[in-house]
Parts: structure tokens; C-alpha cells; sequence
């Protein structure tokens, strides 16, 4: 296994992380996904390509693949067993990468998202990954985390300093160079197509604006 700088990266890059994997296949979970990102597509325009950072086996990816069969698709996965399963869903870019370290942005994207990723970076690392969903978007980012208006710190599966809460698309908003366009919030305990109490705001890059 790789030695990250960081004692959440080594976590999910080694056996924590694979376990996941195994308890993360519900195929359920995809149609759930598919309402997720109609509702969110919905307030885009012209979005032919996304990027997803921390894709996991591409649960969320195969979700948009399914509804729109044109779009171009990107993920980046810290867990080597995580990166190879999504790939072989038929996503052929999957890139094995943490994604607290520098992305290279060899072609952007219409959106760029993280979806129950930054809840588990280590804060003092949360920059570079707003810095890599800023570089690799052309227009649109988007996080889908567990919000809280300040800085908490909450025990994971009986492991500490492995989830944390905040206010991260506010902290995006005054970082770079976006606004807020939309966003909502979905509960576990909706009927058709629960999430895990995640809020989403999707915002666009102010050079956008006409």
C-alpha cells in the first residue's frame, strides 16, 4: 500500500477502504443516484462531460451514465481494489489517484463533484481537493456531503478523526471564484429514492455569468 501524508488516506487507500466496497454494492442504490442527479442536472445547461473526485466502485457515475448514456465521464479513486471495480462497470477513465494531491488538468470538464468524499479528508487538506474540483470544471461544481455550519468532528464506525462536518461549499464560495446556483438536501428516509442525509449545492464559475 502506498504511504500517504495522511492518516485518512492511508485509511481508505488500505483494508478500511475495501471492506467498504463489499458493503457498498446495492444496485438499489444506482436508481436512488439516477433521481439524485436528474434533480441536479435539471438546473444545468450544456453539461457533456463531469468528473467525479473519490468515485469509488462509480456508483455515482454509472448513475449518470444511465441517464444520460452522451455524457463523457471521469473518476479518481484513492482505493486501488475501489478504482478497479468501476472501471470494470465499463467507465474506462478511472484514475487510481488520492485526491488531496495536485490533479493534473489534462482536459476539464462541464462539472466537476464529490459526493460523501470530503466528509472524510483530512482538514487540513480540504484546499487542494476545492483547488482540483476548481481546475478540472469549466463551469459547474458540485458537493453532496453532510453539512453542519461549523467545524465538527464525529466518530466513524467506531473510528475517530475519520468523518468530518462542515460548511464545505461555503468554504468553496470563498475560495475561488464561484456562486451559488441551487441546492437541497435528501433524506434516508425518503420513499422513492433515499439518500444518506446528504446536502447538495451546485455552484458555477462567476466568468460563466452573462
Amino acid at each position: 500500500m502506498d504511504n500517504f501524508r495522511t492518516d485518512q488516506e492511508n485509511f481508505w487507500a488500505g483494508s478500511f477502504g475495501g471492506d467498504y466496497v463489499e458493503r457498498n454494492q446495492d444496485p438499489t442504490m444506482v436508481r436512488a443516484n439516477e433521481v439524485f442527479f436528474e434533480r441536479i442536472l435539471a438546473a444545468t445547461t450544456g453539461v457533456s462531460s463531469v468528473v467525479e473526485l473519490g468515485c469509488n466502485i462509480g456508483l455515482n457515475l454509472i448513475a449518470l451514465q444511465h441517464i444520460r448514456p452522451e455524457l463523457s465521464l471521469r473518476g479518481y479513486e484513492i482505493n486501488a481494489e475501489a478504482a478497479e471495480k468501476a472501471r470494470a462497470t465499463g467507465i474506462p477513465e478511472i484514475v487510481n489517484q488520492s485526491v488531496t494531491e495536485p490533479i493534473v488538468a489534462d482536459r476539464m470538464f462541464d462539472l466537476a463533484f464529490t459526493k460523501g468524499v470530503l466528509i472524510h479528508i483530512n482538514p487540513d487538506a480540504l484546499d487542494q481537493v476545492y483547488a482540483n474540483l476548481a481546475v478540472l470544471s469549466t463551469r459547474y461544481v458540485l458537493v453532496c456531503e453532510y453539512y453542519n455550519p461549523t467545524p465538527v468532528t464525529i466518530s466513524y464506525r467506531g473510528h475517530e478523526n475519520r468523518l468530518f462536518k462542515r460548511d464545505f461549499a461555503g468554504e468553496l464560495l470563498d475560495r475561488h471564484n464561484v456562486q451559488l446556483i441551487d441546492y437541497g438536501f435528501v433524506y434516508r428516509r425518503d420513499p422513492t429514492a433515499p439518500q444518506d442525509d446528504i446536502t447538495w449545492f451546485l455552484m458555477e464559475k462567476n466568468d460563466q455569468q452573462g
